[in-house]
């Protein structure tokens, strides 16, 4: 799997408290073993993010990527990373 980050996840990214960042890694470390795992509720998204996917990092945080090769997981651009609330206004 290949990993990338978008401009506005990096900015996001900068943003949000340390905790959370480690928080991150920790699932991004199960996102890598396993996409699926039931943990990280990896979902299908509608409306503004049609056709990317999230990830749950806290019970408010969720990271949002784009799957950017034909083959399941293969290379993956995360693109957003904020609060429930902020992302899906």
């Amino acid at each position: 799997m290949k990993i990338d980050y978008h401009k506005s996840f990096t900015k996001d990214y900068k943003k949000i408290d340390f905790k959370i960042r480690d928080k991150f890694k920790e699932k991004l470390r199960l996102f890598i073993k396993n996409p699926l795992l039931k943990e990280l509720e990896n979902h299908s998204l509608k409306w503004e993010y049609l056709w990317k996917r999230s990830i749950n990092i806290t019970w408010d945080f969720r990271a949002i990527f784009i799957e950017k090769s034909q083959w399941r997981y293969e290379f993956i651009e995360f693109i957003r990373i904020w609060t429930h609330s902020k992302l899906y206004k």
